[in-house]
């Protein structure tokens, strides 16, 4: 692709980095800035600026937090005994938005992808274990991808927690095979988190 400034080039390609945003995306989104006013490019850059310096990562849950903890987390009216375990803070947005779930979160950052190097040591699994071990909670909820990388964390999960005395749950599968949280209507996650099984250990291989 040939463009007419060095500086528009390097804008396309800082823009393509972001996930799902190819070249002609990316430069559909630079022509845009350019087209609009230099006040509205400043205030994109600040509010980026500020977005990646002041938002951190909460320290108990993973969850994205202006603070060292969550509001969820530190939040009184929040069930501690109920922990749901999820893919990425957008997962947390999602079922936050259903307005049926009151317990608190635990954001893996991803899910178990031998094919990409991904393994549970990646992963924000061992601090989960530790939340528990430290006592209080009673249930933890799985709401994973039904995708097969997903499936597969949920058992790992499912085994390191085993020896525990808990209730460990998946969200009911009125959710399509192989979708992302984020993508789903909030009625039928809402009745999924409302619906959810017990979750089994048996007839898999373990990892």
């Amino acid at each position: 692709m040939d463009f007419p400034s060095k500086v528009i080039e390097d804008g396309v390609n800082e823009l393509s980095r972001l996930p799902g945003i190819g070249k002609k995306t990316a430069l559909r989104l630079a022509l845009h800035i350019l087209r609009g006013s230099e006040a509205q490019a400043e205030n994109l850059c600040q509010a980026l600026i500020a977005m990646r310096k002041e938002v951190r990562f909460c320290k108990t849950c993973g969850n994205i937090s202006a603070h060292d903890e969550c509001k969820i987390c530190t939040s009184h009216r929040r069930d501690g005994g109920i922990i749901c375990v999820v893919e990425d803070c957008k997962d947390v947005i999602a079922i936050e938005n259903t307005g049926q779930y009151t317990g608190k979160y635990h954001v893996l950052n991803g899910v178990i992808h031998p094919m990409q190097g991904i393994g549970p040591g990646e992963l924000n699994i061992d601090k989960l274990i530790h939340r528990v071990e430290q006592g209080g909670v009673r249930e933890i909820i799985i709401a994973l991808p039904t995708s097969m990388e997903g499936e597969m964390t949920a058992f790992y999960i499912a085994k390191r927690l085993k020896a525990h005395e808990l209730k460990i749950s998946s969200i009911a599968r009125g959710i399509p095979v192989g979708s992302d949280l984020e993508f789903t209507d909030e009625i039928t996650l809402a009745r999924s988190l409302m619906h959810r099984t017990n979750f089994s250990t048996e007839d898999k291989t373990a990892l």
